[in-house]
């Protein structure tokens, strides 16, 4: 867990409520952040009643610029079935504050005497996240793994939905009308263009690619781009039967059976079904198990 520094630079003015400790059985580990507007909230750190009155307690900080720490024992304070209990710092951050944020965000936190121990340095050497004698010590996100998204219709949309909270991700949303993207997750960046296959150059060489659009001329002309360019993965929502007549003509294009045996079609855990939902969620396990690292996928061919 880590500062979500994009994000929050996105939202600014912002409350953000983080677990600064956690004892006990709780509903988050320590290091669980949330960011917090008048209309909205984004990530979570669970719990049902604690997240609830911990957004009321942001939004008040929203209101008075007053930063605040909370002890809250699970059961006594809450009424929950947890048997453990959480420190909650809440902070307000607007442009001002931002400006002096490094690689590792270390500062006391309210109520605390101010005084740095000097255990704090070495928190801030190791690059980790730590609560010390009223310190708080965060290590600066910094997105490792950039994932295109090919489409916003329903799938797309489910995918967009899983992947965004996850703060190692850096998401871009591609398709031909502004009006498909409906409410954007923060920290993700849309992308429109008559024929989204001419976005294709814009994508680094180490992005991964899921392809979920409308249209199986689109899918065919993505899929045949990006097989000329550098990419990390490439995943396509279909058929067996789809997968067969693509393979056919990707190799009419001019690809050898290598590169097209670099695309994963279908994608996501086909026991999982063909819901939306059930397809982001195979595909989101898949990209996140191949970060543990295991085999580089996007889920198992039927």
């Amino acid at each position: 867990m880590s500062f979500a520094l994009e994000d929050i630079q996105r939202l600014a003015p912002v409350a953000r409520v983080v677990v600064a400790e956690a004892k006990g059985s709780v509903p988050r580990d320590a290091g669980t952040a949330m960011l917090v507007t008048a209309e909205r909230v984004f990530g979570t750190i669970g719990g049902g009643t604690l997240e609830h009155e911990a957004i009321a307690r942001a939004r008040d900080v929203l209101s008075t610029g007053q930063d605040r720490t909370d002890r809250v024992p699970l059961g006594p304070g809450v009424g929950q079935c947890c048997g453990g209990a959480v420190t909650l710092v809440t902070e307000l951050w607007d442009d001002a504050r931002l400006a002096s944020i490094e690689d590792v965000v270390a500062r006391p936190v309210p109520g605390s005497s101010g005084l740095r121990p000097r255990a704090v340095d070495h928190a801030i050497a190791a690059g980790k996240f730590a609560l010390i004698d009223g310190w708080l010590v965060e290590p600066v996100t910094n997105p490792t793994r950039e994932i295109w998204i090919w489409g916003a219709g329903h799938v797309g949309r489910a995918l967009v939905e899983v992947l965004a909270p996850l703060d190692t991700i850096r998401l871009r949303w591609a398709d031909f009308d502004a009006a498909r993207f409906g409410t954007v997750p923060a920290g993700v960046e849309t992308l429109i263009a008559e024929n989204p296959a001419d976005l294709t150059p814009l994508a680094p060489g180490h992005a991964d690619h899921i392809i979920v659009t409308h249209s199986h001329a689109l899918d065919l002309d993505l899929c045949h781009r990006l097989l000329g360019q550098p990419f990390g993965s490439l995943g396509l929502i279909g058929s067996d039967t789809k997968w067969a007549r693509f393979r056919k003509r990707l190799a009419a294009l001019g690809h050898d059976a290598h590169q097209i045996n670099r695309i994963t079609c279908p994608i996501g855990d086909t026991r999982l079904g063909k819901h939306p939902q059930a397809i982001a969620i195979g595909v989101a396990g898949a990209l996140i198990r191949s970060d543990i690292p295991q085999e580089n996928d996007m889920g198992k061919r039927a």
